[in-house]
């Protein structure tokens, strides 16, 4: 979301594999890019979902190196469909063979942030447990605080120095026929840029 029109938009991994225009926006908002990437969930581990997954984090640090620079400001959001550790799920010992949890997916993720990203709420908040998705399918999961931090705003060290607040906000999740997801918002104190997924 945003109050200013981007100066750029752009769709896809742009690298001749499988189309995924849905998957990947990167727009350009006052010279920064932000690119909001809704990544495959990977159905469960034995599914080729799950292998393309996989794949798809490689070809996406592929995309970073191509069109963005580690030592300038960027950020990275969206739903990553990862839980990065322990702390970003509830009960984690049962869901070690989770396509989201799995050692796998989040190695694949962590190679994927060691390109030149900075997770910011953990920046500010190292230990705290939040979540950002409560399951439909396992009942009173929002009440009883079994949740996923599956959702995150990643940002360059140039940009991520200078985020000054990360906030989940639960409210739009308790609401009827509301999405299993709710807000994470960031700001950054450089000429009010902000972002939200």
């Amino acid at each position: 979301l945003t109050r200013t029109a981007p100066d750029d938009v752009f769709y896809g991994l742009d690298d001749g594999g499988e189309p995924d225009e849905a998957r990947i926006m990167r727009v350009m908002l006052k010279g920064i890019p932000i690119v909001n990437t809704y990544v495959p969930n990977g159905f469960k581990i034995v599914s080729p979902k799950y292998a393309y997954k996989l794949e798809w984090f490689k070809r996406l640090r592929t995309y970073f190196e191509r069109h963005l620079s580690a030592d300038q400001p960027a950020v990275w959001c969206g739903d990553m469909n990862v839980a990065p550790e322990p702390i970003d799920v509830h009960s984690p010992e049962k869901h070690l063979k989770h396509v989201c949890f799995h050692e796998d997916v989040r190695r694949a993720y962590s190679q994927t942030i060691a390109w030149g990203f900075v997770d910011v709420f953990r920046r500010l908040y190292p230990e705290k447990q939040q979540f950002t998705f409560w399951d439909y399918l396992r009942p009173n999961s929002l009440d009883a605080n079994k949740g996923w931090r599956i959702d995150h705003i990643l940002a360059t060290p140039p940009m991520a120095e200078k985020c000054t607040t990360v906030e989940v906000d639960i409210e739009p999740r308790r609401a009827p026929n509301s999405s299993d997801h709710t807000f994470l918002w960031a700001e950054f104190a450089m000429e009010e840029v902000q972002t939200a997924c």
